[in-house]
């Protein structure tokens, strides 16, 4: 009986500290309307155009989510252009979110343009993206839990802009309930599962456009399950995404063993793959204390045993993002995306290549 009231205050008391943790990320966020294009131009600012893939079901009740929590049995797309206030009056690492909407763009993340896309306009915006920026090259980013498509469409226009990614970034969106509760938690992992065959889909569009010719596959958190699932859905139906060379893996909310089983599955013929953590991953050591202690593979310490050697078998590099600080570790890495875009830089200048000596993790560097 005892145990039992242990266990149930335990459980409240990680419930409580996951409502938290999820609504400070989402600090003075508008409720509606962020998504509703700016008419005021400003030379100053920057600009970051997504192109996008989504399993949310288009908004009925406000123009400016676009598309809601709501799952949709199809694939829909569409491209936003969001714009980002100068360094000057930002806190690189952040996203300023406009008080109201639509916010000013001389301060705020601000909209420019936001169109609906069918699976044709989504090839030919993607051919005419590379060509304007003169690359071949794209990134497809997976969010994780509790995020609203809003949430995911700034966070990725921030991480683009402040890692000076010369990429064409593709946004893939999957129905999270964008609510930190933990029936949400419950119902995103659920459905986390259950959207790599769309993902899968987006990776064969991307991957057949003749315009890219290397394609990255970024995941955060809850969305390593969706990447997980999205890459056994393609290798189960009899091959690979042949321009698919890098996948990056940052706080992921996965099982360690479930993820050391299915790469291992996945064969020598996989993308390289690199496993970015922190040790003091507040959420993720919630999701464990919410998973009956199972360990999660973003806030392991990876020069410890068995996981050393599991990640060296496996040739992922590693790294270790503990020792940045800051508020948030379980958003880390975009926070400080110049700094980790430096120790990758780095790593690539010494000559090694991504999948080799995982046990040189970059706290070391």
């Amino acid at each position: 009986m005892h145990r039992q009231g242990r266990t149930v205050a335990s459980l409240r008391a990680a419930t409580v500290a996951l409502t938290v943790l999820a609504c400070a990320s989402c600090t003075m966020r508008p409720l509606q309307g962020v998504l509703v294009p700016s008419s005021e131009a400003i030379e100053a600012v920057s600009q970051v155009s997504l192109l996008i893939g989504t399993t949310r079901a288009r908004s009925s009740s406000d123009p400016g989510e676009m598309f809601s929590r709501e799952p949709s049995s199809e694939m829909a797309f569409a491209q936003v252009t969001v714009s980002i206030p100068p360094d000057g009056s930002r806190a690189v690492g952040a996203i300023q979110w406009p008080a109201s909407p639509p916010g000013d763009p001389r301060k705020d993340f601000v909209t420019a343009s936001a169109d609906y896309l069918d699976r044709a306009q989504f090839g030919a915006a993607l051919t005419s993206a590379a060509k304007a920026a003169h690359r071949n090259k794209a990134m497809v980013f997976v969010h994780g839990f509790n995020n609203r498509f809003d949430d995911a469409v700034y966070r990725y226009a921030q991480f683009v802009h402040d890692g000076q990614l010369p990429v064409i970034p593709v946004l893939f969106s999957w129905p999270s309930q964008g609510a930190g509760n933990l029936g949400s938690y419950q119902h995103d992992r659920k459905v986390a599962v259950q959207s790599g065959g769309p993902l899968a889909e987006l990776l064969d569009a991307v991957n057949a456009n003749p315009a890219i010719k290397e394609i990255t596959l970024v995941c955060h958190s809850m969305g390593c399950l969706v990447m997980l699932d999205g890459l056994r859905v393609r290798a189960s139906r009899g091959g690979t995404v042949s321009k698919l060379k890098n996948v990056a893996i940052v706080a992921p909310d996965v099982e360690f063993d479930e993820f050391m089983s299915q790469v291992g599955a996945m064969g020598p013929r996989r993308p390289r793959i690199a496993l970015f953590l922190s040790q003091d991953d507040v959420a993720l050591k919630i999701s464990k204390s919410l998973s009956s202690g199972t360990t999660r593979l973003g806030d392991i310490n990876p020069a410890e045993e068995p996981y050393r050697s599991a990640l060296a078998h496996q040739k992922i590099l590693v790294f270790d993002l503990t020792h940045l600080g800051g508020d948030n570790s379980h958003s880390r890495a975009f926070g400080e995306v110049s700094t980790v875009m430096g120790m990758i830089e780095r790593r690539l200048a010494q000559g090694q290549q991504l999948g080799e000596d995982a046990s040189r993790t970059a706290s070391a560097r």
